[in-house]
């Protein structure tokens, strides 16, 4: 296989394409420091792509980027085949809230809230009704085995558990794609498996897009398609 995977994926986008990226470039101007230089992929309905690389390498920022939640220098993001940047930015936390899930390396959660609270959040968002809301929250903490802590402030949950709450959170919305950046860095070896396949089986249970950004190889190498951030550009592994 080519190391050179820039070309692959934005060349065959279809209209399965739930995220894609073209002559993607990120320059931090101020600094000048090019951290991007000409991304090129496509993630399809159900695919996991896992990407690594060093620390500073630009993961994160490419992960941010493929989200909406910053902006490239040049070249476009597509979610769902909508320009990113031809949206309002009402629209672009629209279609965040409603098709894209987000996880990170520290779970986020709000400390004054429940479980149950915390991962209701993106609904009540949507204006959805509190009891409707905290029934789908209900719902989606006894799939990621935490029926029984719905109650808990975050403060009384374990690391690993904490980690699935903030899943949940992502997954409550029943987004098209799940964007996690680092999200076992935190944990312990055995948590991190553990938080890693809890992820691989809801992509693979509910067909939910899977990009993963992380710096453990061992873990990228159980994804279908890996590639490596070096220099800006994307290597195929």
């Amino acid at each position: 296989m080519s190391n050179d995977a820039n070309n692959m994926g934005a060349n065959k986008e279809e209209s399965g394409s739930v995220v894609s990226c073209s002559g993607l470039y990120k320059t931090y101007h101020g600094l000048e420091v090019a951290v991007l230089n000409g991304i090129d992929l496509t993630v399809n309905a159900g695919e996991q792509v896992a990407i690594v690389g060093t620390s500073g390498s630009g993961k994160s920022t490419l992960l941010h980027l493929l989200g909406g939640l910053d902006a490239p220098s040049h070249g476009d993001v597509r979610v769902l085949n909508q320009d990113l940047a031809a949206l309002s930015e009402a629209k672009k936390g629209n279609i965040r809230n409603h098709s894209l899930g987000f996880v990170y390396q520290f779970h986020h959660l709000l400390p004054e809230f429940t479980a149950l609270e915390n991962v209701a959040m993106p609904l009540l968002i949507r204006r959805m009704t509190r009891d409707q809301a905290l029934t789908l929250a209900a719902d989606t903490l006894a799939k990621v085995g935490l029926q029984h802590r719905l109650e808990h402030m975050s403060g009384e949950l374990s690391g690993g558990e904490r980690q699935r709450v903030a899943l949940a959170r992502a997954l409550v919305t029943k987004p098209q794609c799940i964007l996690a950046d680092e999200p076992t860095g935190n944990l312990d070896r055995h948590t991190a498996h553990a938080v890693f396949d809890l992820l691989l089986e809801v992509n693979q249970s509910q067909q939910r897009s899977l990009v993963v950004v992380t710096h453990d190889l061992e873990l990228a190498k159980k994804m279908q398609r890996q590639y490596r951030l070096v220099d800006g550009k994307l290597q195929s592994l």
